[in-house]
């Protein structure tokens, strides 16, 4: 198994979420984020004051999964995240070693299962 974690635009969500679901990637996490990249600083007003914005909004998506659907699944947050400008993210590949189910206390082999169990 290995665990994927994407650091992309707020704005590519709801794409990026749309193109796992297509895959039948459907159990992962969402938090928001903010970050500190090759992107520029923007400046912002605050109570008619301006300050330079040097930490963005960013959304980290978690997925872990089996390693047969890894490629995959990097290509399609690449092909649905990807604006071609700084600060469209970063993906991370991590190995890992056990997952349990709370619900049961048991070792969860088929974490893949979580696409055909909705619904």
């Amino acid at each position: 198994m290995k665990k994927i974690e994407a650091i992309i635009r707020p704005e590519r969500l709801t794409d990026t979420i749309k193109g796992l679901k297509n895959m039948g990637i459907l159990g992962f996490t969402v938090s928001q984020v903010v970050g500190r990249g090759k992107q520029k600083d923007t400046q912002g007003v605050y109570r008619g004051k301006n300050y330079q914005v040097t930490l963005h909004p960013k959304v980290k998506l978690e997925i872990v999964l089996s390693d047969y659907l890894v490629e995959s699944t990097i290509r399609t947050i690449v092909h649905s995240a990807q604006t071609g400008e700084d600060g469209d993210g970063k993906i991370y590949v991590y190995p890992i070693l056990e997952a349990y189910n709370i619900r049961t206390g048991t070792i969860d082999y088929d974490i893949e299962d979580l696409a055909n169990k909705e619904g």
